[in-house]
């Protein structure tokens, strides 16, 4: 369960696979900034090294509601530690072969998915290739992406927009994680997220949610290091292997302690 958490001591980030929902980071408060990814290549071999991600992000081009370009984004979430970045578009997934190149030019992992509107509330999707123009429920909408490989994660369920799944958390099926640390959502709601989180099994995720800059990075969610593509994300993600995390005083510092 969530409260099967150890500290450990030492240099590098590990994996503790132990956990009856497959795996929770531990680590020190350690001061991202700077962080090589390319140290320790015996861990980078053995898969326990880590890379932080913001799992939830706004881009101008196809969010009309926000007002922050991906160069902005990208530059901001190198400075602030941040290995990789997903975009999540409302309703779109036009900003994909733009963020493709760009990730190419700028040696740096953007991955594209969506954040869908469903009849029951928002979700967000990777590793789809299609997605409905139309309305569905959510749980005909979580089998689709399911049925295509891909994971989905509940946005911002407690949200006080009516546009969070709320306690339908209890009645659907399928959702492979649930934002309980959503940057641009208040505590309340958030904490609400995180005790289903903790009745489902389900694991919690950190994202910003963000439509301005400020907002970028300050939730954010460590995965398994070697992430580049939507491909590497959906495997990391469906073992589990993920702990939310938030920017505090220059440097990300565990949301569950």
């Amino acid at each position: 369960m969530l409260q099967n958490k150890t500290l450990i001591r030492g240099d590098a980030v590990h994996v503790d696979k132990n956990n009856e929902r497959g795996a929770f980071i531990n680590y020190i408060n350690y001061d991202i900034r700077g962080f090589d990814d390319t140290m320790n290549d015996s861990n980078r071999e053995s898969g326990k090294l880590i890379m932080l991600m913001d799992l939830h992000m706004h881009e101008r081009r196809f969010s009309p509601d926000s007002f922050i370009s991906l160069e902005e984004i990208v530059r901001r979430a190198r400075e602030m530690g941040l290995g990789g970045i997903c975009i999540t578009d409302h309703d779109s997934m036009g900003l994909e072969d733009y963020a493709t190149e760009y990730a190419k030019k700028q040696n740096y992992p953007i991955i594209v998915g969506v954040e869908y509107l469903s009849l029951d509330g928002d979700i967000t999707a990777f590793g789809i290739n299609t997605f409905p123009s139309e309305r569905i429920p959510a749980q005909e909408f979580i089998d689709m992406v399911h049925s295509q490989g891909g994971v989905c994660i509940s946005a911002h369920p407690f949200r006080n927009n009516n546009r969070g799944l709320e306690h339908k958390l209890g009645i659907v099926k399928g959702l492979d994680g649930i934002e309980a640390f959503n940057a641009s959502t208040s505590p309340e709601a958030n904490g609400e997220a995180l005790e289903y989180c903790r009745m489902l099994g389900i694991q919690p995720v950190g994202v910003s949610d963000c439509h301005v800059y400020e907002k970028i990075g300050q939730f954010a969610t460590w995965l398994p290091d070697g992430i580049e593509t939507v491909e590497d994300f959906v495997a990391a993600f469906k073992q589990s292997l993920c702990y939310p995390v938030r920017y505090e005083n220059g440097k990300y510092v565990p949301c569950i302690r």
